[in-house]
């Protein structure tokens, strides 16, 4: 099997590198060297240089993110062990790259949140698509709409906040606590709604 092409390589090593530096701390003549690319190749294929390619990037992998978050819980026939399992799996995937890949679009997002609004957007429109999703899955569970949007923003904070400690700590803890606190919460939500 061949190389990938310049784009497609330009664009895995710009997520690479975005996800584990942050925007700030990336360049693009380092995306060029982690993508074994002529450095003027970003710009004819990224007209708008490194924010255009970091808009791309947040638009691309966020929501190939949400996919595989969405195929991992319905992996599960029991939601609340499906929860523990998603998060379970988020923790494993962390630790064996050594605590360097988390979410594709969180570092950026905290870092742009006032600085850059065309980055601000594309963050957000993200992170609004994963808790629609997650909301739809939440659904099948709990009949309440609202019920089920909370515990879409609690999955989606939980899993950003415990990919922030983990990180920091080094330790794979937080986000396995994480996946056994939003497990208990759906647990709750569906007895509740059991009782009414």
């Amino acid at each position: 099997m061949g190389k990938p092409d310049t784009r497609a390589r330009i664009q895995g090593a710009a997520a690479t590198l975005f996800r584990r530096h942050g925007y700030a701390a990336t360049g693009l003549k380092r995306i060029a060297a982690e993508a074994d690319a002529p450095f003027g190749s970003i710009y004819h294929f990224f007209p708008g240089g490194k924010q255009q390619l970091a808009e791309h990037m947040i638009r691309t992998s966020g929501p190939a993110y949400g996919r595989l978050v969405l195929d991992l819980l319905g992996s599960v026939p029991d939601p609340a062990e499906s929860l523990v399992h998603a998060f379970e799996a988020a923790a494993d995937d962390l630790a064996a790259a050594d605590y360097a890949d988390a979410c594709p679009i969180g570092t950026v997002a905290l870092e742009v949140a006032s600085s850059n609004e065309v980055l601000r957007i594309a963050t957000a429109e993200v992170f609004e698509e994963w808790v629609g999703a997650a909301t739809g899955w939440f659904g099948h569970w709990v009949t309440e709409p609202e019920t089920a949007r909370s515990l879409a923003y609690s999955t989606v904070m939980m899993l950003e906040g415990a990919f922030m400690l983990s990180r920091a700590a080094r330790d794979p803890a937080p986000l396995r606590v994480a996946g056994r606190s939003m497990a208990e919460l759906l647990r709750t939500a569906i007895d509740r709604a059991g009782d009414d």
